[in-house]
């Protein structure tokens, strides 16, 4: 957000500067501070920063970005800023607008041109979501360019914060009456997006990939065959929602810990690792959902990891999974495992998982069953 500040006229400013002298002056005599004691800088006493990064789909007007800043709100998601170089194109509802979504770019150009530093430098994000690439399929480039580009940009992220978090998504769908091989590409691209983020991601600055492909329809969620109408910012809005929730729920930009944490002297290891899940449904429609798990430290003693069983009901299968690693069993009961960057978790800390699942359409009200089994660092 942006204020004008107004100069005061020249006689008044004149009036004022010997008084503030006379005032700077006796603070000093009493020892009183002249500036509050945590500062915009202070990292413990800023919002996490959030860059949208991608092409007109995220920015023009890129009106899933207010969907998802009002879900985050409502849900309790307060302390957030959204950054970017450029601000908001309406979209009828209150949020913060600014994004890095800048319409017609090509991600190879932003690599190859050297751009994301100095927007970088001017919005200093802690966590980058990233939709882009679909000017690059639409010019027909290769997905070995387009993921080269991919890994530029995260060396630049890794430059200005170490400790980025990059949340990049696979594609949605396009299908423009211009571009008949387009659909395929995407298809192609995505396909490699998932080996590309875990040969990519580090422990300190992890790569999760979000499936923004599966379930979109750009016959009912597009307008034009690749932009999101009302129903596709839906769509998208509620795919970002729990990974970005993941790693806000995980401390970041970081969190240097708590001096009574176990492992203090006194505290030589708090008893047996435990820890409980719980799931909902944040998202529903024809044919599926989107489900979230909730795990949680329920014990005295860190958990170095941790197993959740989801059991869904009525038929309902998991399908993508973020956050964890997932696996199957033929009656339908799928076993997610901790992913490296969300294992760890201190006594009463919590992370989040999510997945998307098929069901019938006779399926009622989605629900699940869910344990939670923790690892100790030997386990």
């Amino acid at each position: 957000m942006r204020s004008t500040h107004h100069l005061p006229p020249r006689s008044l400013s004149v009036r004022i500067v010997p008084f503030l002298g006379f005032l700077a002056a006796l603070l000093l005599a009493v020892g009183g501070p002249l500036a509050p004691r945590a500062t915009a800088a202070d990292p413990a006493a800023r919002a996490v920063r959030i860059m949208p990064l991608g092409d007109s789909i995220t920015g023009s007007p890129g009106c899933w970005r207010a969907v998802l800043w009002n879900r985050l709100q409502s849900t309790g998601y307060t302390d957030i800023d959204f950054v970017g170089t450029l601000g908001p194109q309406g979209c009828g509802q209150p949020h913060d607008g600014d994004n890095e979504g800048h319409g017609g770019e090509l991600v190879t150009n932003v690599a190859d041109q050297n751009l994301l530093p100095g927007r970088l430098a001017a919005t200093l994000p802690d966590i980058v979501v990233m939709h882009f690439g679909t000017n690059d399929v639409w010019s027909a480039i290769a997905p070995d360019r387009i993921l080269a580009a991919y890994s530029r940009l995260v060396e630049q992220m890794r430059a200005s914060n170490p400790d980025m978090k990059i949340v990049v998504a696979q594609l949605i769908p396009m299908n423009p009456g211009s571009c008949t091989a387009c659909a395929q590409r995407v298809v192609d691209l995505n396909a490699r997006i998932p080996d590309w983020a875990r040969t990519t991601s580090t422990d300190r600055s992890p790569v999760t990939v979000v499936d923004q492909w599966t379930g979109f329809s750009t016959a009912t969620d597009t307008y034009d065959g690749v932009h999101p109408n009302a129903s596709g910012d839906d769509k998208i809005a509620a795919r970002w929602y729990p990974a970005l929730t993941s790693l806000l729920d995980s401390g970041t930009p970081g969190d240097p810990g708590d001096p009574g944490d176990p492992g203090d002297p006194g505290d030589p290891g708090g008893g047996q690792p435990s820890c409980a899940a719980s799931f909902r449904a944040p998202s529903v429609w024809q044919g599926g959902y989107q489900g979230e798990v909730t795990v949680t430290n329920t014990s005295t003693s860190p958990v170095a990891g941790w197993t959740v069983t989801v059991a869904p009901a009525g038929g309902a299968r998991l399908g993508q999974i973020w956050g964890g690693t997932l696996t199957t069993t033929a009656d339908g009961t799928a076993t997610v495992t901790s992913a490296p960057w969300n294992g760890t978790l201190a006594p009463g800390a919590r992370t989040t998982f999510g997945f998307i699942a098929s069901a019938p359409a006779t399926a009622g009200t989605p629900s699940a069953t869910v344990t939670c089994t923790a690892h100790t660092a030997s386990s």
